[in-house]
């Protein structure tokens, strides 16, 4: 009977945007095992992608309100389920997905068993070319590599992007925790994941991050910069993190990286090029770009556009300002959509497995446990 939970589960998780697939090596169910107990497990088939008050949660599973809600901060402690504070209400909760969700949430809790089932199941779970259509996430460049001539949105800039909030967390990177539990880590800085808004206060609530001030968030990302990370967002443009990735131990970037056209597939507006007449061949380049899309040839730093994601790492480092970004043709950008709503709705429909009428179903759904749990 337990197994049977975690098959409803898997399968649940699988009918959400991001999906959940299955294998024949059922490696996603020992991922579940690993992090849900059966309870656990049996209140998450209730709990939907609308945050909800534990009474309409409680009335779906047929528990007490109370039972309700100390299981729902159990879980969202362990960063299974995902917890929003509206301002003088109680606590909503809604499931997470299981990248981008709770496999973050399981930072600072790592076990080298959870780590080989999770680099077991990644081949499996990324397909590149669902990510072509609809990407969960989008690269945005280095701020100092940008020309002020080029054309740059609001929400493709970090500095904006962390200028529209108040409340600011840092989170440790799980993908560098991760690749240093198998002995395979790189010597990049480990607590760069940046969060803002509603996502900061809940990392800080739960214990997963820790408060910081608008000024060490820009210093973070100095530092990012300094040691070579590639800048990744949600593929919103009201996102609430900013991930700072390497191409040796961060998932995306390692799937993309294996891929021989990362350009294609990433969601980047822009990209580099290269003036060869003023190249001096320092192979600087060449060390900073986590696609390795830069090669040395005849004493020249060659550019792969095929590779290039856009980061602007190169761009910074070059001594004679060789590297440039430029902005993309509309025809090769990926839309970015408004809200992280949206984004989902995509994504599920890329995939077959959402619609808007399944999300409209979803709110009618949680608006009638509403009523009834009432009563």
């Amino acid at each position: 009977m337990a197994e049977d939970v975690y098959v409803k589960l898997a399968d649940y998780l699988d009918q959400l945007p991001a999906g959940f697939p299955r294998t024949e090596s059922g490696v996603e169910l020992r991922i579940l095992k690993h992090l849900f107990s059966y309870e656990d497990a049996s209140l998450a088939l209730h709990i939907s992608l609308i945050p909800e008050e534990p009474r309409v949660i409680a009335y779906r599973a047929g528990i007490e309100v109370k039972e309700a809600e100390r299981k729902l901060a159990e879980m969202d402690r362990k960063g299974l389920i995902y917890s929003v504070k509206p301002e003088g209400k109680p606590l909503r909760y809604r499931i997470q997905q299981y990248i981008v969700g709770f496999w973050e949430g399981q930072v600072d809790y790592l076990t080298s068993e959870l780590v080989r089932d999770f680099e077991e199941y990644l081949p499996a779970f990324i397909d590149l070319d669902l990510w072509q259509k609809v990407p969960q996430l989008r690269t945005i460049p280095i701020d100092e590599s940008l020309n002020p001539s080029t054309k740059i949105l609001p929400y493709e800039q970090a500095r904006e992007l962390v200028s529209t909030h108040n409340e600011y967390a840092v989170v440790n990177c799980i993908c560098r925790q991760e690749k240093r539990i198998l002995g395979k880590g790189c010597s990049k800085p480990e607590e760069t994941c940046l969060s803002f808004g509603s996502a900061a206060e809940r990392n800080v609530r739960i214990n997963r991050g820790r408060a910081i001030s608008r000024l060490e968030v820009f210093k973070i990302l100095h530092k990012a910069e300094e040691s070579g990370l590639v800048l990744q967002t949600a593929n919103a443009r009201d996102a609430a993190y900013i991930c700072a990735c390497c191409g040796c131990c961060c998932g995306v970037l390692r799937s993309l990286k294996d891929d021989p056209r990362p350009a294609s597939r990433a969601s980047s507006p822009f990209k580099a090029e290269i003036n060869t007449d003023n190249c001096s061949g320092c192979g600087t380049c060449i060390d900073r770009c986590q696609m390795e899309a830069l090669s040395l040839i005849n004493e020249k730093s060659n550019l792969n556009p095929d590779r290039c994601i856009g980061c602007g790492l190169c761009v910074t480092t070059c001594p004679t300002g060789s590297l440039i970004l430029h902005r993309k043709p509309e025809s090769e950008q990926t839309y970015v959509p408004l809200t992280m709503t949206e984004a989902y709705i995509k994504l599920g429909q890329a995939r077959g497995k959402m619609s808007l009428q399944y999300l409209i179903g979803l709110k009618i759904r949680s608006l009638k446990d509403r009523i009834l749990s009432k009563s």
